[in-house]
């Protein structure tokens, strides 16, 4: 997929992520709460493939995942958070890291599902997407990163397909999706074309529209997780270099 950057006047957006998280530290906003909720049921996964990949026990990942993000929303550490530190998913990392190493036993004694956590966590699936996954070649630290660049491209393919399904073209989303990234082995322009009941030329501006719209989501979505819009370049290369 490019990493073309959208016009300069689409780069610029009104909430970060690292807004949020530092209103909330200072515990005045009920909207910036539940945003955080929102936030960490997003990063949830990849942190949860960085614990499993650290302890061998699914029940003990399992409880120190979610002892980790019920300690994190209820009590100081948003309160801690420093963009000057860097990325969002840099810090949530950190701060688990820390979290392991310092109260681990603590968190170990705790019941799963013992306190009143505001996200949903199905561990179910996430042990099933950590069984099926590169775990074994990849260290803690890479896992996370790749994980958290798969889910980023899954919420950008969904929020693209959801805007084509809301404008009545679910259909190019459907005969198209496998050519956004370019060459695609199972689908051509013009059998997508034919598909479509259109010419190929048709085919081709539609895929070049789908990933213009794509770049934008991706640019969105990546901007939330950094305090300036100076770093969504990085980011954004970080995110391809993760899938090399």
């Amino acid at each position: 997929m490019s990493s073309d950057q959208p016009p300069r006047e689409e780069r610029y957006f009104a909430t970060t992520c690292w807004t949020v998280v530092l209103a909330a530290g200072d515990h005045q906003s009920h909207d910036s709460q539940e945003a955080l909720a929102r936030l960490c049921e997003t990063y949830w996964y990849p942190l949860y493939a960085y614990v499993r990949k650290r302890v061998n026990s699914v029940d003990e990942a399992q409880d120190l995942t979610q002892a980790f993000f019920a300690r994190f929303l209820e009590q100081d550490f948003a309160a801690t958070a420093d963009p000057e530190r860097g990325r969002f998913r840099a810090f949530l990392l950190t701060a688990c890291r820390h979290f392991l190493s310092k109260e681990r036993d603590h968190a170990r004694a705790q019941k799963r599902g013992g306190g009143k956590l505001p996200l949903s966590l199905d561990f179910a699936s996430g042990e099933s997407r950590y069984a099926a996954g590169p775990a074994e070649t990849l260290t803690a630290e890479q896992l996370y990163e790749r994980q958290w660049a798969i889910d980023l491209v899954n919420r950008v393919m969904h929020h693209l397909e959801a805007e084509m399904l809301e404008s009545g073209r679910n259909d190019n989303f459907d005969h198209l999706k496998g050519l956004l990234a370019g060459r695609s082995d199972n689908t051509t322009y013009a059998q997508a074309a034919s598909l479509l009941g259109t010419t190929e030329a048709a085919a081709r501006m539609a895929v070049y529209r789908m990933r213009k719209r794509y770049r934008e989501l991706l640019w969105q979505e990546i901007a939330e997780t950094v305090e300036h819009v100076s770093d969504v370049d990085d980011e954004v290369r970080r995110l391809f270099a993760t899938f090399s």
